[in-house]
Parts: C-alpha cells; structure tokens; sequence
C-alpha cells in the first residue's frame, strides 16, 4: 500500500506588489527556500487571485496603485484568515500600527533582510498551521500528517499526494469523526463558484482512498454519508 515516491506539496506565497523588481527579487528568494509563489501587481487583484488560489501566506505592499495595501488587508480579513506580512517603505509607528490593527500579522520595512523574511514566513505558518489543527502533527488510525513539513506517512512510510488530494486530507483529519459536507469541502478546495460539482469531489475521494485505504473498495477511513458529505473515522 505503501508509495516510495513522494509527492513535495509546498506552501503557495501570494505577492501584491507593483515593482517588478521587488516581485524578481522575493519569487527568486521564495522559491529557493521551497514555496511556490503566484504574484500580483495591483490591490483589486491581488484580492481576486486570494480568493482563488487561497495562499498560505500573503506578502503584500501598502503603497499599491488602485487601492491601499490597507483596503487590501481588510477585504481579505473579510473572509479569510491567511497570514498576512506587510512588506513597505512607510516606516511611521503609526502606519504599522494601522496595518496591524486591521489584520496583518507582520511588518518588515524596505530594505529588508532576506533572511529576516524568511524566518518570519517560517514563524506565520507555523502559526497558522497550529491553529488550523490544534497540533502540527495530526494522527488518525496508521496516518500521520505533519502538516510543517507537508508530508504524510502511513506505518512511516511516506505516501505521494497531489496538493488538492493532501488539502483534502487535512480538512478531513481536521475534523476527524464529523460528518462534513459536500459544500464544506469543494469550498475548502476550490472555492465558492465550485460548491455544487460533486462529481470533483467524488473523484479526489476516489483518488486518496487509493493510497491510504487498506481496501479501497471498502473504505475504514473515509467514510460516505450518501448525499450529505464524508467522515474521517477515528481508528
């Protein structure tokens, strides 16, 4: 049952900032430490490609040039909880103290230490993934996620999981013993706009009973509750 082949799902950082070179620069940074970065250069959009992609952690600049970074901050504060790190030359106490205030979680000041940075998104997801499961590592029958590391392993032998299928997985043993819907979990993973299409559900259901069911066909983890949703058993 075991796969020899892992899948390194890493964490998305979403950059709203309009220079360019600043964006080379943190895309060059980011990806050699490990993260995937999607990047925009305006506020309203940046907003738009949150929404979509759902980032792990945000960077973002204050001085943007259709909206505020500020404005920015509070329309995601609206409906998400992702971190958020200010990245700007404004170095008042009264600007951080603004930006802080309204939902970001960090400030760093142009220039800035690359290292410092980094150490900082270390710290905000570490943060955020000990919120989201109460512990790091999650554990569930033979299954053990380690959700710092993204890995998965079942008997510790570490298994390949797509991003979608590992997101997945973690909603569900993050609610380990609930039933949860269809709608909660096509929100989780592709938005609101996707909450009706079942049929994708079902086939990343398909996909990850496959490699961590000892019988595929007939599950003891993910259990089906028929046209309500699934369960994570506790074992």
């Amino acid at each position: 049952m075991s796969n020899s082949k892992v899948y390194e799902v890493k964490s998305t950082i979403l950059i709203i900032d309009d220079e360019r070179q600043i964006r080379k620069f943190l895309r060059i940074s980011l990806s050699a430490a490990g993260y995937k970065v999607q990047e925009a250069e305006k506020g309203e959009e940046g907003v738009r490609v949150c929404l979509s992609i759902k980032p792990d952690l945000i960077i973002c600049d204050l001085g943007l040039p259709d909206i505020d970074g500020n404005e920015v901050i509070e329309a995601i504060r609206a409906v998400s909880q992702v971190p958020i790190i200010v990245l700007s030359v404004r170095s008042d106490n009264n600007d951080i103290i603004k930006a802080l205030d309204l939902g970001a979680d960090d400030y760093l000041v142009k220039p800035f230490d690359t290292q410092v940075l980094l150490a900082r998104i270390r710290a905000n997801l570490r943060k955020m993934a000990k919120l989201e499961s109460g512990e790091p590592i999650m554990t569930v029958g033979d299954i053990m996620m380690d959700t710092l590391k993204h890995e998965v392993t079942i008997k510790n032998d570490k298994i390949s999981l797509s991003p979608k299928e590992y997101k997945l997985l973690k909603y569900l043993m993050s609610h380990v013993g609930k039933m949860v819907m269809h709608s909660q979990l096509l929100n989780e993973l592709w938005g609101k706009a996707h909450e009706d299409n079942i049929q994708y559900l079902r086939i990343y259901i398909g996909q990850l009973r496959q490699k961590i069911e000892p019988n595929a066909s007939n599950p003891t983890y993910i259990i089906t509750e028929p046209g309500i949703g699934y369960r994570m058993e506790k074992l």
